[in-house]
């Protein structure tokens, strides 16, 4: 899978905050937060940047292009959804495979499987109201939960995979045309028709060294379930498809026409987020939704420090943190409470106030937003904490999400999260829509920033009615490089002691140093 937001499934974290005061260099080189996609004879592919998959407004308005693969047992099917991934070169793609929504079986199945009398090649042996369910909240953008099914033991093991994020999904299995609700979801069919005494080959092969079975075993369910089930239920569907791919993989012919037109489709879709932030909005009051910190004589003076070119680095990180410290506090102050009674050490009742939700998470937009982290940990004893990393693209001006690690079961948390400066509010908003996609209720969530720009608190407030949004002060202006207007400079390059590029933005997430 191209992407996974479970707690425990991404072991890929960017290096921890470094508060050292020896500068280091900023890497110009490409760091590779997700793991490979796969490796073939010529190179490795990466996952990229997702690009929005988003309007100004918040929601979603672009689903994932949908490729069903259907043909019969060892027809070649990954083969062919490797190859057109390969073919597509592009980022976010999901292969999701009909293996793994298997039914479980019962006791009395079970011991069927295991003599090789279980019809696993009929469509009652596959849960497909999960898969619909499944395969619908990810071509929507959301996150899901994939059963990990087991062909040793016949079963689905314990954990599940998250998945999360897609441009295009690739759905292969032999029964993909065989629900009429699944169909609906296929933006394009096509059909695997391999010769079937190389599918029986491959087969023998595969359910032998593969999934420990021996060769009677194999050759008996073969005959019994498989080709009958082939004949019955798979090669009949060949006629809905819109492409047929003879000889599998090794058709590139094939592979090509379908390539382009997948490419097609992708460009049509094409978002600009940033440029519609930029003129969207921006002559009406400050929202209801905004708190900004009280400008008391000791909050001016930390900014006119921190926002003193001449400042150091040691006093610039100094007063930052006692910032930061502060907006924290504030922002806990908007969390629902409930009436709490104890007893005082001396026998009487004190009527106080207590914390009154599932519990705290904070989530740090990378890299400048993890500098925060420290101070939300302060005052939030044993809070989770998850991550984010958005960068700009430079071709296209408009944010990508590169890497994200939430904990398990976010959605029931009241989130903060937490970014040093928003100038169009594009990093935000795109951090906002992964916390909705996993199930984070808006209300829920409170964006605290260092410093703001007017422009970047209308486009989240306009798109995020129900954010809470949270900082230490507002400027103006953003200029035409998106730069707050007098702003603040590089927060993560005067914090981490690097060196800014040229055409830095403050909404830009700084490359990490691989």
């Amino acid at each position: 899978f191209n992407s996974g937001s479970g707690e425990g499934s991404l072991d890929r974290l960017l290096p921890s905050v470094n508060t050292g005061l020896s500068p280091r260099k900023r890497s110009t080189s490409q760091c590779k937060s997700e793991p490979p996609l796969l490796r073939t004879s010529k190179r490795t592919i990466y996952t990229a940047g997702r690009p929005p998959w988003y309007n100004e407004h918040g929601t979603q308005s672009k689903e994932a292009f949908v490729i069903g693969l259907c043909g019969g047992s060892a027809s070649g099917k990954t083969t062919v959804a490797r190859k057109i991934i390969e073919a597509l070169d592009v980022p976010w793609v999901v292969l999701l495979s009909m293996d793994s929504f298997y039914k479980v079986l019962t006791a009395e199945q079970q011991l069927l499987a295991a003599n090789n009398d279980y019809n696993f090649d009929h469509p009652d042996a596959f849960d497909f109201s999960l898969l619909v369910h499944t395969l619908r909240k990810l071509k929507q953008g959301k996150s899901v939960k994939i059963p990990v099914y087991d062909f040793t033991t016949h079963g689905r093991q314990k954990e599940w995979k998250t998945v999360y994020g897609a441009s295009v999904i690739i759905f292969e299995g032999i029964m993909s045309f065989a629900d009429k609700e699944l169909l609906k979801l296929l933006d394009m069919k096509i059909f695997v028709d391999t010769d079937s005494d190389i599918r029986l080959v491959r087969r023998l092969r595969r359910d032998i060294t593969e999934r420990g079975r021996d060769i009677e075993g194999v050759i008996k369910q073969y005959n019994k379930f498989v080709k009958p089930a082939f004949e019955q239920y798979i090669e009949p569907t060949m006629r809905l498809a819109d492409i047929v791919v003879p000889r599998g993989g090794g058709n590139m012919v094939a592979i090509d026409l379908i390539v382009q037109h997948v490419h097609s489709q992708l460009e049509e879709r094409e978002l600009s987020v940033r440029a519609a932030l930029a003129s969207a909005h921006q002559a009406q009051p400050l929202p209801q939704t905004l708190s900004v910190l009280e400008n008391t004589p000791q909050v001016r003076g930390m900014h006119t420090i921190i926002r003193n070119k001449e400042t150091s680095r040691d006093e610039f990180i100094f007063y930052s943190k006692r910032l930061m410290r502060l907006l924290i506090e504030r922002a806990l102050s908007f969390l629902p409470s409930q009436v709490h009674i104890v007893q005082t050490p001396q026998g009487e009742d004190y009527e106080g106030r207590t914390f009154h939700g599932k519990g705290i998470t904070g989530v740090s937009i990378l890299r400048a937003g993890e500098t925060m982290e420290p101070a939300l940990r302060a005052v939030c004893k044993d809070v989770r904490i998850g991550k984010i990393l958005i960068q700009t693209n430079q071709d296209t001006g408009e944010p990508e999400l590169h890497y994200l690690r939430l904990p398990k079961d976010i959605g029931e948390d009241h989130v903060i999260l937490m970014d040093c400066t928003v100038s169009t509010g594009a990093a935000a908003m795109m951090a906002i829509r992964v916390l909705l996609d996993h199930d984070v209720q808006e209300e829920k969530i409170l964006l605290v920033s260092l410093l703001m720009a007017e422009m970047g608190v209308h486009s989240v407030a306009y798109a995020f009615p129900q954010v809470k949004i949270i900082t230490t002060a507002v400027d103006k202006k953003v200029n035409d490089l998106f730069h707050i207007i007098p702003g603040i400079g590089n927060f993560g390059d005067r914090y981490f002691g690097t060196d800014a590029p040229p055409d830095w933005s403050d909404d830009d997430m700084d490359e990490p140093s691989c």
